[in-house]
This record gives C-alpha cells, structure tokens and sequence, in this order.
C-alpha cells in the first residue's frame, strides 16, 4: 500500500510532466518529470535497465521536502519517467528522503537505502538540525514498501564525536561473496568531514566497521555524496566537499568534487592521488554503477548550489543529470568519456582538416545546441606559438558561451557570462592543462541547456549549464597568433535509436 502523500505526488507529476513539451527539456540529459530536481540516487541495474533515482520536489522547481524522482533507461541517453519511488511519510524520514542507492536482493526485489531526516525545533537564527538516520525500502522496480525496522543506521552507529545532524548518502553495494557494505558521509567532531564504512550480511542489518577516510580540514568541510570502489587495480573514493577553499587552479570555492585514489586493506582507504572530478561551474554528487558489460560508468547533478538562479524558477522543471560517463584509470588520474553509446545518436558528420588561421573564423556545418564536436588544435607555426584560442557556441548576436585557450600559461576557462543570465553568479571557471606546445584537443557536447567538455582525451573536465534561447546556435573561431585545428562536428539526434 502506498501512502496518500507518495499517491498524491504520483498524480500530481503524472499531469503536470504532461505540460512540458520535449523541446523545452534537454534532448538525453535526464531532467526532472516536473518540478525540482538534484542529486542523483539508487543508480544501478535492474531487470534489464539501468535505473537512476534523484532526489524531487514535484510541486515546485524549487528545493523542499525530499522524495525520490525515479527513471529507467536501456542505453544511458533514453529515459523513460516512472512513478515518485518514495516520499516523506514514515516517522524516520517526516521531513525528507535523502540521497542513497540501490542493490539487488537475492530474492529478486530491488533494496532502496536512503537518509531519512527529521527536523529539530527552530533555532532563535530560524534554522534547526535535522537528525539523519539511514533507512531501507524494498520493491519490484517500481513500488516501494519502506522497511519495519527504520531507521537501520543511527547516532548509535556513529564512531566517536560523530554527529547525527550530518550523517547521510550511504552508496551501497553486494560484495562477491553476498555480504553487503556501504559507505556514509559524516562530519567528525574537527568540524570538517569523514567516510564512514559499514557492513551487513543480509542488506538489513547493518554494524560499522570503520573509518574508511578522514579529511581533517583539507578539502573543505563536510564530505557528501561518497562512493568507492575498484577500478583498473585501484580503489577510487569519489566525494563532493561543501565550503572548499581554492587550491590553484585545482579546487574551486564552494561546493566542489573531489577524486582520491589508492589503496584498501579492508578498513581504511590509503590515498596516493587526489583531483577535482570535474574543473567547471557545474557538476555536484556524483553516483557510479557497474555495468553488465563492466564499465564503471559515472553520473552527476550538472548543476551547482550556487548558481541556482541562473534559470528562472518561474520554469516547471530545474535541475538536470550529466552525460553518463565511462571511468578510467591512466597514469594515475581518474579519466572520464562520454558513454559509447552516445555515437549512435550522432548524424550529418562535418569535417575540417588543419584549417589555418588567424583572427576570426566559421565553418559551414559547425553549428547547433544538440551536437558533438572535437576540436585537435596546434599552432599554425611552430616557431610563434599563438597567445590565445577561444570557441564561442550557443552563439547569436547578442549571446554566447566561450571556451578558450592560453597556452602560455597552460589555462582553460569556460565562461558564460554572455550566455543571458541576469544574476550575478559564477560565471567562469578555470583550470590548467598539461600540454606540450600549444597542442590541445577537446570533445564538446552540447544537448540545449548545457556543455560538457573533455579535454585530451577525458583527462579532465569541465560542465556548465547555460539557457541561452536556442535560436542561439552559432559557433565562431578566434586565434590571437597563427592556429592550426581539425574539426569534426555530428548532429546528435535523440530520436536516433
């Protein structure tokens, strides 16, 4: 039996998600069906599809009370909207079902765990403390029953000087041997932020085991959103840090991504690398799955607690998913590419080889807000390497989203200050890129409302939203110095299959 407010929410997103024509949505970004979305959860497969939860407030696009928004795909790109999975109307999870993921049970019902939350009274400063505990649901794909035993993880589970007002977003998953294990944010008593990983035999009863990771202060405060897992003979611990400091051109202010790489020995994680997930304005909370066919595949909220006005929340929707992305490990870095099967939606292939110019430049056929176009640049003479090379896309007369290059300083910015917003938020964001002369390559894909860029070969990133109109579609070529590009451009059609 589902609750009245879970019912209530599935009626309400059924007529309202039929209000908002295709072409006012992105074209294979997931967005909302209506109303509010952020960030992704339960992202995993089963029976078939892959499955991606995000956390929803349908009767706004603005954030409230938390439920879980919930979509299936076959292929990454193509989502089919099902009904609200959960909502906040049990005594553990009142005012909110937060983050989690999701796993099969040997008995074939699909095991949701979340953070359900519950408000403390309010503060003379108006704010209160949620009390976060860690809950379970079980179903068949599409209806959720919440489990008797809520909450299964509480302030009783914390280790010393834990707190129970940030304690949440445990990703879950099934060890080889059937056992379960997962991993929760969690603030210590520094202040700042730690990992915390438990185990179960059975999916419902859950003990910790250990500390997994500490920040002690390095990577701003609080660690959300964490996963961990193998990857090409390492483990990787991916978390989104709140109130980070910059660190060069590495780490941003803010909300940011953090990347750790090393080691396991079965309790704590030994860190030998760190990196952002991704360098630009918005990317936040991202979740992985493990295909069937064992890529590890990558997905986030492209949006960032910041910028949150940069949309106007008079729309009936807000809040989008990346490009799902593959994972890898090279020369020590986490890489990140497109899925593959985002080739199949490409059509109408535009080609340009060592174009040389300087000044500015356009192309025939190099145009479009639903495509994907790699750019291979080099000087156009080696001896006077160019001082600057910019891209300028979603562009008209009066707007445009740019990237651009200075190879002297090894510095790419995406910046979208022309792009029609009329708040005065982040606007760009930078990061140095190994390069050897001036030689730089990188993959854009566009998809109506948003960027997300891939630079040599997805050594690092960079996404930004941007609701520029779309009859702004123009892409324009500067050089400051002689440059020599290839360019290969596709349409990239949804209705492709």
């Amino acid at each position: 039996m589902i609750s009245n407010i879970l019912r209530e929410a599935r009626i309400y997103e059924e007529l309202a998600g039929q209000t908002i024509p295709d072409g006012d949505r992105p074209a294979f970004h997931l967005s909302p069906r209506t109303g509010w979305m952020n960030d992704p959860n339960g992202f995993s497969f089963y029976q078939g599809k892959y499955h991606l939860f995000y956390q929803y407030y349908p009767y706004t696009s603005k954030w409230g009370p938390m439920h879980w928004g919930h979509a299936v795909s076959e292929d990454l790109l193509h989502w089919t909207h099902l009904p609200a999975a959960l909502a906040p109307d049990t005594l553990p999870d009142r005012d909110g079902c937060f983050s989690g993921s999701a796993v099969e049970l040997p008995d074939g019902r699909q095991l949701l765990m979340y953070t359900g939350v519950v408000s403390g009274p309010k503060l003379l400063d108006k704010t209160s403390k949620d009390t976060q505990t860690q809950c379970l649901a079980a179903g068949d794909g599409v209806d959720y029953e919440k489990y008797g035993g809520n909450p299964v993880l509480t302030a009783a589970d914390l280790p010393e000087g834990g707190s129970p007002f940030d304690f949440r977003d445990p990703k879950m998953w099934r060890e080889k041997d059937g056992t379960y294990r997962c991993v929760v944010g969690n603030r210590p008593a520094d202040g700042s932020g730690q990992i915390l990983y438990y185990s179960s035999e059975d999916g419902f009863r859950w003990k910790f085991e250990s500390v997994l990771a500490e920040n002690k202060n390095r990577f701003g405060l609080m660690w959300e959103c964490p996963d961990f897992f193998e990857l090409d003979e390492k483990y990787v611990l991916l978390t989104s840090p709140q109130d980070m400091l910059p660190s060069g051109f590495e780490y941003h202010n803010g909300n940011g991504t953090l990347c750790l790489i090393g080691d396991f020995d079965g309790k704590t994680f030994q860190e030998e690398h760190d990196q952002s997930i991704d360098y630009g304005i918005d990317f936040y909370a991202p979740q992985t799955v493990l295909a069937p066919d064992g890529r590890r595949i990558m997905i986030a909220w492209m949006q960032n607690w910041d910028t949150l006005s940069i949309a106007s929340l008079k729309a009936p929707w807000f809040g989008q998913m990346s490009v799902p992305r593959e994972l890898s490990i090279r020369n020590g870095r986490l890489y990140q590419w497109p899925v593959r099967e985002l080739e199949a939606l490409r059509s109408n292939p535009v080609f340009y080889d060592n174009v040389t110019f300087e000044g500015e430049l356009t192309m025939v056929g190099v145009q479009g807000r639903k495509v994907d176009v790699t750019i291979t640049l080099r000087p156009g003479d080696p001896q006077h390497i160019y001082k600057k090379f910019a891209v300028w896309f979603g562009q008209n007369e009066a707007y445009h989203t740019a990237v651009s290059f200075r190879p002297y300083e090894s510095v790419l910015k995406i910046d979208r200050k022309f792009s029609g917003s009329r708040r005065a938020i982040i606007h760009q964001r930078r990061c140095q890129v190994p390069q050897s002369g001036g030689c730089i390559t990188f993959r854009m894909i566009l998809d109506r409302f948003s960027v997300e860029i891939f630079v040599n070969d997805g050594a690092q990133t960079l996404s930004a939203t941007m609701y520029t109109e779309q009859a702004a579609d123009g892409f324009k070529f500067f050089a400051d110095g002689k440059v020599s590009v290839d360019v290969e451009k596709y349409d990239l059609d949804a209705d492709r299959e």
